[in-house]
């Protein structure tokens, strides 16, 4: 039995999630059927394509990841299914995909064009029903990629920030901000460690700088403290309060780091 999972901008609150579910167990009753969140900001695609980097490799080989994060649908965007060395990928080509599959040694990349394995009628609107849920349900049960389309060459491709290391300084910049208003950066932690940093300094509505620590309560509440959190990626956060809201921090916002001498 293999796992499907569903990252999505649809909330809960509609009949969007749970439709979803019905047409993968529909196809496939014995299907597991994994939420890795619905709550994505609306059209957000790098939003979804962080969560679905941050939690991908964590299933087990075989699992099929849907993501649908899909403000262009019903457009020409096209909508394609991806097979890695150990799990599939489906949803449409905008992106939301690339940063999951950045992980990954793809296999193929097939373009969902055979309406054999849509729901039917297929809606302009509703593509992770009609499309995205029935492809996924036919990998999972043992369909090849290879009945779904043409393959393709590449992919849309959101592009990954890059740090910059120079004059003892790391560079780079916020791309995710989670719930608790941790601002989550691009810098990866082999980057950085508390061993080797002096301070981390933040240009939101004001500067900040901070020393690097190990876990959040490591400073006073109200206190800012960067850490290495569980993604791997250096975050700026606020013991028991919010580091966006309290330095009103977004994505993109420059983050630096700099070496002790």
């Amino acid at each position: 039995m293999r796992i499907i999972t569903l990252t999505t901008d649809f909330g809960t609150r509609d009949w969007f999630v749970g439709t979803m579910k019905a047409v993968i167990l529909g196809i496939l009753p014995r299907a597991k059927v994994v939420d890795i969140t619905h709550e994505i900001p609306p059209g957000d695609i790098r939003a979804g394509a962080f969560a679905l980097m941050a939690s991908c490799r964590y299933f087990p080989r075989g699992t099929v990841h849907v993501a649908v994060v899909d403000p262009g649908v019903g457009s020409q965007r096209q909508a394609i299914a991806v097979q890695t060395a150990h799990r599939f990928f489906v949803g449409p080509d905008n992106g939301v995909l690339s940063w999951g599959l950045a992980l990954e040694k793809i296999k193929t990349i097939r373009l969902l064009e055979n309406r054999q394995y849509f729901l039917q009628p297929v809606s302009r609107t509703f593509h992770g029903r009609d499309v995205f849920a029935p492809v996924a349900a036919h990998l999972s049960r043992g369909l090849s990629a290879s009945r779904l389309g043409r393959e393709l060459k590449d992919f849309v491709r959101v592009p990954w920030p890059q740090t910059t290391k120079q004059r003892g300084e790391v560079q780079g910049e916020i791309v995710h901000i989670d719930r608790f208003g941790n601002a989550i950066t691009n810098i990866e932690a082999e980057r950085v460690s508390c061993e080797r940093v002096g301070l981390c300094e933040m240009l939101g509505e004001r500067k900040v700088r901070c020393a690097l620590a190990e876990f959040y309560g490591a400073v006073p509440v109200n206190r800012p403290v960067p850490v290495i959190g569980s993604s791997g990626l250096l975050e700026i956060a606020v013991n028991g309060g919010s580091a966006a809201q309290q330095f009103g921090l977004k994505i993109a916002d420059k983050v630096t780091v700099r070496m002790k001498s």
